[in-house]
Protein backbone atom coordinates (compact mmCIF):
# COMPACT_ATOMS: atom_id res chain seq x y z
CA UNK A 1 0.00 0.00 0.00
CA UNK A 2 2.87 3.02 0.89
CA UNK A 3 4.40 1.95 -2.78
CA UNK A 4 0.86 2.74 -4.16
CA UNK A 5 1.04 6.05 -2.37
CA UNK A 6 4.20 6.63 -3.20
CA UNK A 7 3.47 5.86 -6.85
CA UNK A 8 0.80 7.97 -6.95
CA UNK A 9 2.69 10.98 -5.04
CA UNK A 10 5.56 10.61 -8.07
CA UNK A 11 2.92 11.23 -10.37
CA UNK A 12 0.85 14.18 -9.24
CA UNK A 13 4.14 15.84 -8.33
CA UNK A 14 5.77 15.22 -11.91
CA UNK A 15 2.32 16.31 -13.49
CA UNK A 16 2.01 19.24 -11.25
CA UNK A 17 5.62 19.77 -12.82
CA UNK A 18 5.29 19.32 -16.41
CA UNK A 19 1.65 21.78 -16.27
CA UNK A 20 3.85 24.21 -14.91
CA UNK A 21 6.88 24.06 -17.21
CA UNK A 22 4.25 23.70 -19.89
CA UNK A 23 2.84 27.46 -18.95
CA UNK A 24 5.94 28.89 -18.08
CA UNK A 25 8.19 27.92 -21.31
CA UNK A 26 5.62 28.85 -23.84
CA UNK A 27 3.61 26.05 -25.21
CA UNK A 28 0.23 27.46 -24.82
CA UNK A 29 -0.25 26.40 -28.41
CA UNK A 30 -0.16 22.49 -28.09
CA UNK A 31 -2.51 21.93 -30.88
CA UNK A 32 -0.07 23.14 -33.29
CA UNK A 33 2.77 20.80 -32.51
CA UNK A 34 6.00 20.61 -34.72
CA UNK A 35 8.36 17.44 -35.31
CA UNK A 36 10.94 19.22 -32.39
CA UNK A 37 7.77 19.74 -29.86
CA UNK A 38 7.14 15.94 -30.52
CA UNK A 39 10.38 15.23 -30.13
CA UNK A 40 10.65 16.92 -27.08
CA UNK A 41 7.73 15.59 -25.30
CA UNK A 42 8.71 12.53 -25.98
CA UNK A 43 12.27 13.02 -23.80
CA UNK A 44 9.96 14.50 -21.66
CA UNK A 45 8.25 11.34 -21.05
CA UNK A 46 11.01 9.20 -20.68
CA UNK A 47 13.19 11.28 -18.71
CA UNK A 48 10.10 11.42 -16.01
CA UNK A 49 8.88 7.75 -16.58
CA UNK A 50 11.09 6.02 -14.22
CA UNK A 51 10.88 9.17 -11.83
CA UNK A 52 7.07 7.99 -11.39
CA UNK A 53 7.26 4.87 -10.98
CA UNK A 54 10.71 3.10 -10.87
CA UNK A 55 11.42 2.57 -7.08
CA UNK A 56 15.40 3.02 -7.13
CA UNK A 57 15.66 6.28 -8.85
CA UNK A 58 14.94 9.65 -7.75
CA UNK A 59 11.85 12.01 -7.94
CA UNK A 60 14.12 14.98 -8.58
CA UNK A 61 16.67 13.37 -11.15
CA UNK A 62 13.62 13.05 -13.32
CA UNK A 63 12.40 16.39 -12.94
CA UNK A 64 15.81 17.84 -13.30
CA UNK A 65 16.11 15.94 -16.69
CA UNK A 66 13.08 17.64 -17.74
CA UNK A 67 14.06 20.90 -16.58
CA UNK A 68 17.33 20.36 -18.76
CA UNK A 69 15.24 19.61 -21.79
CA UNK A 70 12.32 22.47 -21.40
CA UNK A 71 16.08 24.86 -21.24
CA UNK A 72 17.23 23.42 -24.56
CA UNK A 73 14.11 23.84 -26.40
CA UNK A 74 13.49 27.24 -24.91
CA UNK A 75 17.32 28.16 -26.08
CA UNK A 76 16.34 26.53 -29.28
CA UNK A 77 13.26 28.48 -30.00
CA UNK A 78 14.60 31.87 -28.95
CA UNK A 79 18.26 31.24 -31.41
CA UNK A 80 15.30 30.42 -34.06
CA UNK A 81 13.26 33.68 -33.36
CA UNK A 82 16.63 35.50 -33.69
CA UNK A 83 17.91 34.04 -36.46
CA UNK A 84 16.31 33.56 -39.77
CA UNK A 85 19.12 31.13 -41.44
CA UNK A 86 18.95 29.00 -38.36
CA UNK A 87 15.18 28.90 -38.21
CA UNK A 88 14.99 28.24 -42.01
CA UNK A 89 17.33 25.18 -41.49
CA UNK A 90 15.42 23.55 -39.08
CA UNK A 91 12.23 24.18 -40.29
CA UNK A 92 11.07 24.39 -43.66
CA UNK A 93 8.64 27.73 -45.50
CA UNK A 94 4.89 27.30 -46.06
CA UNK A 95 4.65 26.45 -49.83
CA UNK A 96 2.02 28.11 -52.45
CA UNK A 97 -0.11 25.53 -53.77
CA UNK A 98 -2.46 27.52 -55.49
CA UNK A 99 -2.65 31.45 -56.53
CA UNK A 100 -5.24 33.30 -58.14
CA UNK A 101 -7.14 30.17 -59.33
CA UNK A 102 -4.13 28.37 -60.98
CA UNK A 103 -2.26 25.17 -59.42
CA UNK A 104 1.28 25.21 -58.81
CA UNK A 105 1.67 21.71 -60.03
CA UNK A 106 5.96 21.90 -59.23
CA UNK A 107 5.16 22.71 -55.34
CA UNK A 108 2.02 19.85 -55.16
CA UNK A 109 4.60 17.27 -56.76
CA UNK A 110 7.34 18.59 -54.30
CA UNK A 111 5.03 18.43 -51.13
CA UNK A 112 3.13 15.20 -52.48
CA UNK A 113 -0.39 16.11 -52.25
CA UNK A 114 -2.33 15.06 -55.16
CA UNK A 115 -4.93 17.04 -56.70
CA UNK A 116 -7.54 15.20 -55.11
CA UNK A 117 -6.70 15.72 -51.96
CA UNK A 118 -6.13 19.31 -52.80
CA UNK A 119 -9.46 19.72 -54.35
CA UNK A 120 -10.69 18.23 -50.98
CA UNK A 121 -9.30 20.99 -48.99
CA UNK A 122 -11.21 23.54 -50.53
CA UNK A 123 -14.45 21.77 -50.61
CA UNK A 124 -14.15 21.88 -46.51
CA UNK A 125 -12.82 25.51 -46.41
CA UNK A 126 -16.48 25.85 -48.32
CA UNK A 127 -15.10 27.10 -51.10
CA UNK A 128 -16.73 25.73 -54.80
CA UNK A 129 -13.69 25.19 -57.01
CA UNK A 130 -9.76 26.32 -57.83
CA UNK A 131 -10.82 28.83 -59.66
CA UNK A 132 -12.56 30.87 -56.80
CA UNK A 133 -9.38 30.29 -54.40
CA UNK A 134 -7.28 33.73 -54.54
CA UNK A 135 -4.18 31.40 -52.27
CA UNK A 136 -4.21 28.21 -50.94
CA UNK A 137 -0.92 27.48 -48.58
CA UNK A 138 0.55 24.75 -47.24
CA UNK A 139 2.06 25.60 -43.55
CA UNK A 140 4.64 24.41 -41.81
CA UNK A 141 2.58 22.91 -39.39
CA UNK A 142 0.63 20.46 -42.05
CA UNK A 143 -2.15 22.97 -42.45
CA UNK A 144 -3.65 23.83 -45.42
CA UNK A 145 -4.50 27.42 -45.47
CA UNK A 146 -7.27 28.82 -48.00
CA UNK A 147 -8.59 32.59 -48.88
CA UNK A 148 -11.00 32.69 -51.25
CA UNK A 149 -12.44 35.39 -53.60
CA UNK A 150 -16.27 36.82 -54.36
CA UNK A 151 -16.88 37.83 -57.70
CA UNK A 152 -15.22 41.65 -56.64
CA UNK A 153 -12.26 39.84 -55.57
CA UNK A 154 -12.29 40.25 -52.19
CA UNK A 155 -11.02 37.88 -49.66
CA UNK A 156 -14.41 36.21 -48.03
CA UNK A 157 -12.91 33.15 -46.64
CA UNK A 158 -10.33 31.88 -44.33
CA UNK A 159 -9.77 29.13 -41.79
CA UNK A 160 -6.93 26.30 -41.70
CA UNK A 161 -7.92 22.33 -41.59
CA UNK A 162 -4.69 19.98 -40.17
CA UNK A 163 -3.93 16.99 -42.67
CA UNK A 164 -4.86 14.28 -42.35
CA UNK A 165 -2.04 12.58 -43.67
CA UNK A 166 1.17 13.61 -40.90
CA UNK A 167 4.42 12.55 -43.25
CA UNK A 168 7.07 14.82 -44.09
CA UNK A 169 5.65 17.36 -46.57
CA UNK A 170 9.44 18.87 -47.33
Amino acid sequence: MEEILNVVFRSLCVYLFMVIAIRVFGKNQLSQLNAGDVVLLLLISNAVQNAMVGPDTSLQGGIIAALVLFAANFVLKRIMFKNPKFKSFLEEDPVILIRDGKIDEPALNRVKITEDELEESIREHGVDGIKNVRLSILEVDGNISVVSMDKTGEQTHYTRIKRKNKRKYH
